[in-house]
């Protein structure tokens, strides 16, 4: 582990107190600390560091400099092997309230099913260490492998994992599916997923390959999941149950284990005005071979 000297850490300790607070509205002491408690990364073949963000409750008119160490309880990345930090300090420049630290992720050395990380520590005076947020000055840093996008990853044969089938199974018999999937044949990047969580209802995905440390799937807006009647044995609306993907909770897809996590807001209308809300679910559609898919035919009656 790499510390900053104990100068650099006495010095800031000293020139806490000429902190300017004219610049902002927060009128309590100083803080410094990491902005989350974890921070997941999506490591890129680029190369391209990713940043661990820290804040502090006010703004200082000098540069505040402060150590970070990688603290070995909680970690099963190793540094050198699978990451190294850009350095081992950070400075907060004068007039600002942020910060990063900058993690350089050796792309090779992380298999497409890791999951690493570890964790760091601000190395900061005692009196900047917020009581509010005990853990401020540590957060653990996860790292997952980003592969090359191919929507055919994402078509054939899909075991589906469903919340909204476990609490509305209709006719179903478990709330797992093997449901099969196929591209769009107008739009790029999507897929359909036939009879998806019922049977005779087809569902739409549509992946974003725009940032590809952000791989977001949605749905389309009001698709038709079932007919009320399968599902609740009455009718609420129009007798169409409905589903999209909330924007509060993005869904997500892995190029490398072949699978997407969707959160799936389900709800009813009637002539287009909303009836009510069923909730939301999260599912999860994880492709398999041919071969795969037949034994689960075979073994697990799917």
């Amino acid at each position: 582990m790499k510390y900053l000297s104990v100068a650099v850490v006495a010095m800031a300790t000293l020139l806490i107190t000429s902190c300017d607070e004219e610049y902002v509205t927060y009128t309590g002491p100083e803080y410094v600390m990491f902005a989350d408690s974890i921070s997941t990364n999506m490591v890129m073949a680029d190369g391209e560091a990713f940043a661990v963000a820290v804040a502090s409750t006010v703004k200082c008119d000098y540069d505040r400099t402060f150590g970070v160490e990688v603290v070995d309880k909680g970690s099963n990345a190793i540094e050198g092997v699978h990451y190294t930090l850009e350095s081992n300090s950070i400075t907060i420049p004068a007039g600002e309230m942020a910060t990063e630290v900058r993690v350089r992720a050796n792309y090779e050395k992380i298999e497409a099913t890791d999951s690493l990380g570890f964790v760091l520590r601000l190395v900061v005076p005692e009196q900047l260490e917020w009581d509010l947020y005990p853990n401020g000055a540590q957060t653990k840093v996860v790292m997952y492998k980003s592969c090359p996008f191919d929507v055919n990853n994402f078509t054939g044969w899909c075991v589906m994992t469903s919340l909204l089938l476990y609490d509305y199974p209709g006719l179903n018999p478990s709330y797992q599916r093997l449901v099969r999937s196929e591209l769009h044949p107008t739009e790029e990047n999507t897929i359909i997923v036939r009879n998806c969580f019922y049977d005779g209802y087809d569902v739409t995905l549509h992946f974003d390959v725009s940032n590809p440390a952000q791989p977001r799937v949605t749905m389309d807006e009001d698709e038709v999941l079932s007919d009320e009647a399968s599902v609740f044995g009455m009718i609420h609306g129009d007798n169409k149950l409905l589903g999209t993907t909330p924007t509060y909770q993005p869904s997500f897809y892995n190029s490398c284990q072949r699978f997407v996590e969707l959160w799936l807001s389900v709800y009813v209308k009637n002539l287009g005005e909303m009836v009510g809300t069923v909730g939301t679910f999260y599912n999860i559609f994880e492709w398999v071979s041919d071969e795969e898919a037949e034994r689960l035919q075979r073994e697990e009656g799917m």
